[in-house]
This record gives structure tokens, sequence and C-alpha cells, in this order.
């Protein structure tokens, strides 16, 4: 399994059901693949430190998952393709970080590379 941290900006403006519509879209895709979330964590409207596409604040989410696939590609469509999504990010936890969080279960990252 791979583990994953993906967050999300949503627009300032979306209401609360559209961010919970967001998630269940991106729960969706990662449970096509063979994915569980793990953790879903709303931050809710944050200021930027920078003006992004003439908008001063935005909508924060950050989720944790784990796979078993490695193609992320469908997911990040969603998202580049998505009207209320300002920015996301999604990166690969290193195995040892995501053993720290708990997100691979009784798994040993290290049995595997030994």
């Amino acid at each position: 399994m791979r583990a994953y941290e993906m967050m999300v900006i949503m627009d300032a403006g979306v209401e609360e059901s559209d961010v919970s519509d967001r998630v269940e879209q991106i729960v969706e895709n990662i449970t096509a693949h063979g994915g569980e979330l793990m953790t879903e964590d709303r931050w809710g409207k944050r200021r930027f430190a920078y003006e992004i596409n003439h908008q001063h604040e935005g909508y924060y989410l950050v989720l944790e998952f784990v796979t078993e696939t490695r193609e992320m590609g469908s997911l990040e469509r969603l998202l580049r393709l998505a009207d209320d999504v300002v920015r996301h990010k999604l990166i690969r936890l290193p195995d040892s970080e995501a053993a720290r969080r708990g997100l691979l279960g009784d798994e040993d990252p290290l049995a595997e590379a030994g």
C-alpha cells in the first residue's frame, strides 16, 4: 500500500455542501482504484499569503489516504478540471512517515526493505 496526503484549496465562496460533494467525488475516485480515505481535516477559510486568481482567501481541506495503485492521474485530472478548486497538491508520503501516522496499519515498512 502507498500512503498519500493531498491538500485542496477551494474557492472561498464555496458552501459546506459543495465541499462535502467535492470530498465525496475524491473518495469515489480513490475507492474506484482500490484505495481508502484514512483522515479528512477541514481547516476552513484561511487568508492567502498572496493573491491567487484575484482572490485573497480560500477553503482548505487536507486528506490522507492509502491505495494500491501508483497512477493518480485520474484524481489529478478531476481536481484540475474542477472550477471550485483554486489549487491542489498531492504527495506520496514516505513509508516511515505513513507508519508513524498510522496509515499503513500493521505493516512494517522496514520488513520490506530487509
